[in-house]
């Protein structure tokens, strides 16, 4: 488990003169405390990785995945012990670190950045993602216990100390972790699920850690003045199962009462884009802010005006508000300006909702509706700065719930009566008329939003169930009938046999065996019977009458002739339908060979249906389509163009062996489509399909912002991203 983030190298410990002396006892009392949890944490990550990769392995859909996850338990068993050494190591190299700093040349700490460098693939992409949250949550929850023991920290120390040079800052404790994990040969998924149980079982008692280091520091006199920040939980790890749910707590709040700290960040990147809100008046000696108030009464009404979703115009929210305070301008005699923290979060918003109106994993029809959410959220947003910062906002929630919902809709041609888009086109309705500044609205929304969708999964598994078992029957079918057809082939290819019975073998009693297979298996006593007559058929009519062979053949018909009836019977044949074949099979059998019938040679294959081929063989083990369709996993959303104007989302519901076709599912749970893995390589490659980032739309979009102003701060142009 590697890490990829920007990373100033730590000083290797075992290389300097006996560092930890040089530690104030009061910190080594706080790194052993620390080491003592987190080593508690880490062994329970451990004990509880095995049931969780044991689970993965079983409810693994191929044996690739199975052996995947096999292999991992495998290897976290053998490497458990040297992990958690080097964890350890890495923890006391880095309080080594504090004591050496300021005495010559400073001592450098892992400074880590997770953001995605560009050109990094798609695994390091998904891994700089999950630290990113990872991180972001632990700052969030245990943001103000972490800024006291920071600054603690630094007092001991006489020195001014980031967070980031925190040993015990989630920042350092994530890349002691990948450090750690740097010999597990796991693959993405695994480290993933690493992760996450990392999250789990160490960071989220980051409160604990911080609270008990806190409480050391204060009880030697380290700055006592500084309040003591507000248990997130009763009873430490006795309360794990509440913090283990996947949703985050209603209860979270802002890192302030305003969520300044957190949009204060925001402020840093958004002065390059200052000054794109203004009135269109020449320049005047007075200007007066706009109060927020005012502002949003602008809001209002224009909010009256929006757009329909089927106008083409794109509409500037940022010009629109230009006008406005023109007009008030002129009217007041005096230039009124926005305050800058209005106009950072107009801009803010407005690059946002940029991005959602050019986002690919929106289809166009929902994306132009959620796009007139812009005001009412801009709303918001003017009134509430921790919209910013916190996951469970209702308002972020309710836009994150529409976007996923959106994500995996297919339009058709009467969309707009579709149940869907009617619930999506209710809430912005519902919005747009009602909401002026009581924010009530959106957590009635959300909580009638998410009642329609739980139904709709509700039936959509249903159906996808039924699907998948259907998909497993006709594996079964399949397999049945390749099996079917291997065996005649085995029997008659290359062999001078009558062609009315080469007929009868392919047409009808191919169809007598494959029952058999399907209802009793190759082991039961139809299938061995169906067998023994059908090689009973072939050598009676291959026998010369002048043969001892042919001699018997007369005493063995009657046995032959019940059991090829009853086959056919138990197939469920017409008697009339193959008299025709046993009146010949008659006359071969009584009169010789020669001159009554012709034999022909058995060349071409027998088949029982026309089974496109897969191409996938055809192309290079390092083409990049076929990686990317390899990649593939159940539950991975697409977009297929099947044709100008036909486009399907849909998921990866099973992928079935042994010709390893995949079945993908709409957002109801039906099949709609059905590749084998060289059609999707080629897909791939004519650009006919994608893959969809199921990522939150708020979440993406806002990252997508944050790189645009990141690169624009450095001096290059901002593209936006969709």
């Amino acid at each position: 488990m590697h890490n990829d983030g920007k990373v100033v190298p730590i000083n290797k410990a075992q290389a300097m003169p006996s560092p930890l002396a040089r530690l104030p006892v009061v910190l080594m009392q706080v790194r052993d405390k620390a080491a003592q949890q987190l080593q508690q944490g880490l062994q329970e990550l451990f004990d509880n990785a095995d049931d969780t990769l044991f689970e993965m392995a079983d409810k693994a859909r191929n044996n690739l995945d199975h052996h995947i996850f096999f292999e991992a338990m495998r290897d976290l068993r053998l490497k458990r012990k040297n992990f958690e050494r080097v964890f350890m190591e890495q923890l006391f190299a880095a309080f080594a670190n504090l004591g050496l700093a300021g005495q010559g040349e400073r001592q450098l700490v892992p400074v880590v950045s997770y953001d995605a460098v560009p050109g990094t693939s798609r695994d390091e992409l998904e891994k700089a993602v999950a630290l990113e949250a990872m991180l972001g949550r632990v700052r969030h929850r245990d943001g103000l216990a972490l800024g006291q023991l920071t600054a603690r920290l630094s007092a001991v120390l006489v020195k001014g100390l980031d967070e980031r040079e925190n040993p015990l800052g989630p920042a350092l404790l994530c890349e002691f972790f990948l450090r750690a994990g740097r010999s597990l040969g796991v693959e993405i998924r695994v480290k993933l699920i690493m992760l996450k149980l990392f999250e789990k079982y160490v960071l989220s008692d980051a409160d604990q850690l911080y609270g008990e280091a806190n409480q050391l520091l204060v009880a030697t006199g380290v700055l006592p003045e500084l309040k003591a920040a507000p248990s997130r939980r009763p009873g430490g790890r006795a309360a794990r199962e509440d913090l283990r749910k996947d949703s985050v707590p209603a209860t979270d709040a802002p890192l302030d009462a305003n969520g300044q700290q957190a949009f204060g960040a925001l402020q840093e990147l958004l002065k390059a884009v200052r000054g794109s809100v203004a009135p269109t008046l020449e320049a005047s000696a007075e200007l007066q802010p706009i109060a927020t108030r005012d502002l949003l009464r602008l809001l209002s009404h224009l909010q009256q005006y929006v757009p329909t979703p089927d106008t083409e115009d794109d509409v500037d929210l940022r010009n629109q508000l230009g006008q406005l305070l023109t007009r008030v301008s002129v009217k007041s005699g005096k230039s009124r300006v926005v305050e800058v923290a209005d106009e950072d979060v107009i801009n803010l918003m407005a690059m946002l909702f940029e991005f959602i109106r050019k986002d690919r994993n929106l289809p166009g029809a929902l994306r132009a509706l959620i796009a007139r959410l812009q005001i009412p959220l801009l709303k918001v947003a003017v009134l509430d700065k921790s919209f910013f910062s916190r996951p469970s906002h209702p308002v972020r929630r309710l836009l994150n719930e529409v976007g996923c919902a959106a994500a995996k809709w297919s339009p058709r041609e009467d969309y707009q009566r579709d149940s869907l888009y009617l619930h999506i086109e209710q809430v912005v309705q519902r919005l747009l008329n009602e909401f002026v500044e009581d924010p009530a609205i959106f957590s009635l929304l959300l909580a009638q939003f998410s009642e329609f969708i739980a139904d709709e999964q509700r039936r959509s598994e249903l159906v996808e169930q039924h699907t998948r078992d259907a998909e497993q029957v006709r594996v079964l079918n399949d397999a049945s009938r390749e099996r079917v057809a291997q065996v005649l082939n085995q029997r008659l290819l290359g062999k001078a046999l009558p062609p009315a019975v080469v007929q009868f073998i392919q047409q009808a009693w191919s169809q007598v065996m494959l029952l058999a297979s399907l209802k009793h298996g190759e082991q039961s006593v139809q299938w061995q019977s169906a067998l023994r007559t059908l090689d009973e058929l072939i050598w009676s009519v291959g026998l010369q009458s002048d043969t001892e062979a042919g001699r018997h053949l007369l005493e063995r018909l009657p046995g032959l002739l019940k059991a090829l009836r009853d086959g056919l019977t138990s197939a469920a044949f017409d008697p009339f339908s193959t008299r025709e074949f046993f009146v010949r099979l008659q006359v071969l059998h009584v009169q010789p060979l020669t001159g009554v019938e012709v034999l022909s040679v058995v060349r071409e294959p027998f088949t029982f249906g026309t089974e496109l081929p897969d191409t996938a063989q055809d192309l290079p083990g390092d083409d990049p389509d076929l990686i990317s369709a390899l990649q593939m996993r159940i539950g991975d959303w697409i977009e297929f163009q099947q044709g100008p104007d036909v486009v399907l989302r849909c998921k990866l519901t099973a992928i079935v062996a042994p010709a390893n076709r995949y079945i993908f599912i709409n957002h109801s749970g039906l099949k709609v489509l059905e590749k084998n893995l060289g059609q999707l390589a080629q897909a791939f490659k004519r650009g006919a399909l994608r893959r969809l980032d199921d990522g939150l739309l708020f979440d993406r979009a806002l990252a997508s912002v944050l790189g645009n102003l990141r690169q624009l701060n450095r001096g290059k142009p901002s593209q936006p991203q969709g």
